[in-house]
């Protein structure tokens, strides 16, 4: 039986959006030609609001000018999905992932998403997918975002996960398109802040298990 492939995971702590993507875009050429093993950047993002290539102007519902008057950048992105907001609180995974021998678009973002509901359940929290919709829900609203791009088969964007985020900057947005939904968080749904840092663990653990890989922790250096 082959040995599962190797995956690096690393904490970044607070990274700039911006820098992140650049991160991103160096591993996607190291993973495509075979210079650097599958990574899962895990992280959190100060304030800021992302538009995916489906995004709609009408989603956006303060002006960037106001927004950035506050101190809060919107950028667009070429991941799938519509806007949404990253900020302290939040778990960000942007795993970079060659899908050639693995599977499939589809079968990535599916297994994603059980990820996420496999560690929401570590922690006695409900949650499920929707049928027609992406991301990770529970019966008190959408707890998780998935946007992906793939590259030359190389996967990379991700997932965010309301851990203890502040659900009072999604009144700027229409979270991903959806109009008829309220947003939720592991703090609410358990009635008290999470540790995070377990969240980071319980996850890294259920991303080896859905995604057939053997994750070795990586240092925070391999970055600079």
């Amino acid at each position: 039986m082959p040995r599962p492939e190797f995956c690096r995971f690393v904490w970044l702590g607070t990274v700039e959006y911006l820098a992140a993507r650049a991160l991103q875009d160096s591993l996607v050429e190291q993973v495509h030609n075979g210079d650097s093993p599958a990574t899962l950047l895990l992280l959190e993002h100060p304030h800021v609001y992302t538009r995916g290539r489906l995004s709609r102007d009408e989603h956006l519902l303060s002006s960037e000018a106001e927004l950035a008057a506050s101190g809060i950048p919107v950028y667009e992105t070429d991941r799938g999905g519509q806007i949404t907001y990253h900020g302290p609180g939040q778990l960000v995974g942007y795993p970079i992932v060659n899908l050639r021998d693995w599977g499939g678009p589809l079968k990535y973002v599916r297994t994603l998403e059980q990820v996420i509901v496999d560690t929401l359940g570590d922690f006695g929290i409900d949650a499920h997918t929707e049928q027609g919709l992406t991301g990770v829900w529970t019966p008190g609203g959408k707890i998780a975002a998935i946007g992906v791009k793939i590259a030359r088969g190389v996967a990379f964007h991700g997932f965010a996960i309301n851990i203890n985020t502040d659900l009072s900057n999604y009144r700027h947005i229409v979270p991903c398109g959806i109009t008829d939904r309220p947003v939720t968080s592991m703090a609410v749904e358990l009635g008290e802040d999470t540790d995070a840092e377990a969240v980071r663990y319980s996850l890294v653990y259920r991303f080896a298990r859905n995604m057939g890989m053997r994750m070795v922790e990586g240092s925070p250096e391999f970055v600079s």
